[in-house]
């Protein structure tokens, strides 16, 4: 708000002062507009100016173009200007043409090509000889010492303030409107200290462009006080505008330039955004009240946006007046080189429509992928992002989920069951184990009561009798935990069972005639020595 203020006051400043000196002054109106040749076509109008600034716009002739009948108007405007008494302008009638004289001589002939509709050629000829007159007087009086000085001071003023503009944006990079005042009024010196405001960077870059805005402004303002910096500024202008209109290829029958490739860029720009907001409109506000589950809404966002921007694309390059036609050879060679050099990414392009359109894997289920397993968070047209456990992020090709097997915990139906097998010593009570498996499965927050849990005697083992407790979740990516958890419960509730947990055990019998070893005698007597002493001390 307050750099708008600053910039109010130095527009009203220097449009206020043109106002009262300048009464006279002929207007460059906002409907009015530069004509430069390099962008128009032959029979397009041209601007007669004086010193830098458009009078009228004129045709062409019957002998001559609209660009040489401006360029012989303005030099010899020009050389009356520097004259050192007021040229006289003259209208001179002869049949259906009007001659503009210009102390006597000739200085251009009003044609049908020059007059509005419903206005004769005389009247269009007085109009442009009050305005030749009024800008003559003008460029002279603008030449004048008196005038020089008044614009100086003007400029110095417009100058301070773009100053006093710059030094304010500077501050309002590092501090709020309420502290930059102080500083802007003692002239301190922009330094780091705890009460300096962290903007962010996209909020300083905001800044940063207002403040070449203000400078571009301001030095609008100060090359429109004098002629020569106008004529100067429309120069430079025109050199400018006729190198970014220079064509620089060809399609079809129409050359594009540069300003073409910005425009062009421009409206893809804003294809972009506007599309953007729209699915995001769409998804936050209307997929997501609906009730629709998230991988419905990620299969209709996707549609939607690679709809809306083919369908833009198409629409903007008609407007833009590509011809798609000609585009016929340029497509046949990028289909060439998809199908060989870029067949890897044309797969997983074609995968990814395969796995919106039949919806095998969406956004939100529980998948593993060879040894990934993990939540699916994004599915795009490449490949999909896997959120592991580990909250590790891994782009998978959509081309794999297509080739390899894929195990979709959360497909159709969420519900999963888990295997836990358990096993307790020989002699132990078989019925019990079997209920306190049951009850502390059902005891289980997390352990759907339907389907309900079960108990399986899978077989007797080398050292246990093996049972299998089988569960349902309903959160695969819980699966995890949950074992966890019920190991715990169920490891506490047999050993207040006293129901014992055995372990592997072997027995080794050694037969010393099956064995290829001998002692010697000495270590047999040592050994013997050592029995009996075991023996007499027990």
């Amino acid at each position: 708000m307050t750099l708008l203020l600053v910039l109010s006051f130095l527009l009203v400043l220097t449009f206020g002062t043109f106002a009262q000196d300048n009464s006279d002054a002929p207007r460059f109106s906002i409907d009015e507009k530069f004509n430069f040749p390099s962008l128009l076509p032959n029979d397009a109008p041209a601007s007669v100016i004086i010193d830098g600034r458009q009078i009228f716009p004129i045709g062409k002739s019957d002998r001559l173009s609209a660009e040489a009948r401006a360029k012989g108007i303005n030099s010899r405007l020009e050389s009356a200007v520097n004259l050192p008494n007021p040229p006289q302008i003259e209208v001179q009638t002869k049949g259906e043409l009007s001659n503009i004289l210009l102390n006597g001589g000739y200085l251009l002939t009003v044609t049908k090509q020059d007059v509005s509709r419903g206005e004769t050629v005389q009247e269009r000829a007085e109009i442009w000889k009050t305005k030749i007159e009024e800008s003559i007087n003008q460029a002279r009086k603008e030449r004048t010492p008196g005038y020089i000085l008044q614009k100086v001071i003007l400029g110095a003023m417009i100058l301070v303030i773009a100053l006093i503009g710059n030094r304010f944006c500077s501050l309002l990079r590092h501090y709020s409107i309420r502290q930059a005042f102080p500083r802007l009024i003692r002239g301190g010196n922009v330094s780091e200290s705890s009460s300096e405001t962290d903007f962010s960077f996209l909020y300083k870059v905001k800044f940063g462009l207002t403040r070449v805005g203000l400078w571009c402004c301001a030095l609008y303002l100060i090359t429109e006080l004098f002629p020569f910096s106008r004529e100067l500024r429309y120069e430079v202008w025109i050199i400018l505008w006729s190198i970014v209109t220079t064509s620089l290829f060809s399609l079809g029958d129409r050359s594009y330039s540069f300003i073409d490739i910005v425009i062009l860029v421009g409206l893809f720009w804003g294809l972009f955004v506007a599309t953007s907001k729209t699915v995001n409109l769409l998804r936050t506000r209307v997929l997501s009240q609906i009730g629709m589950n998230r991988g419905s809404q990620e299969v209709i966002f996707i549609i939607t946006r690679y709809g809306l921007i083919g369908f833009g694309t198409i629409i903007l390059l008609q407007v833009w007046g590509l011809n798609l036609s000609s585009l016929t050879i340029l497509g046949s060679a990028l289909g060439v080189g998809i199908g060989f050099g870029f067949q890897d990414i044309a797969k997983n392009f074609a995968s990814g429509l395969v796995l919106l359109f039949e919806r095998s894997v969406q956004v939100g289920d529980f998948i593993e992928v060879g040894n990934y397993v993990g939540t699916v968070e994004r599915v795009g047209a490449r490949s999909i992002l896997l959120t592991t456990l580990d909250r590790v992020s891994i782009i998978v090709p959509n081309s794999r989920l297509l080739t390899d097997e894929v195990i979709n915990w959360s497909h159709d139906s969420p519900i999963s069951r888990l295997h836990i097998p358990v096993g307790v010593a020989y002699g132990s009570d078989t019925e019990a184990v079997n209920s306190l498996l049951l009850r502390v499965a059902k005891e289980h927050p997390e352990v759907l009561h339907r389907p309900s849990p079960q108990v399986f005697f899978v077989g007797l083992g080398e050292s246990s009798l093996d049972f299998e407790l089988l569960v349902w979740i309903s959160e695969p990516s819980r699966q995890a935990p949950l074992k966890s958890d019920l190991y715990f419960r169920i490891e506490r509730a047999l050993k207040e069972s006293q129901i014992e947990i055995p372990f592997p055990q072997r027995d080794l019998y050694l037969r010393s005639e099956n064995l290829p070893l001998s002692l010697s005698p000495k270590l047999e007597d040592a050994l013997l020595q050592w029995l009996k002493e075991k023996q007499q001390g027990q």
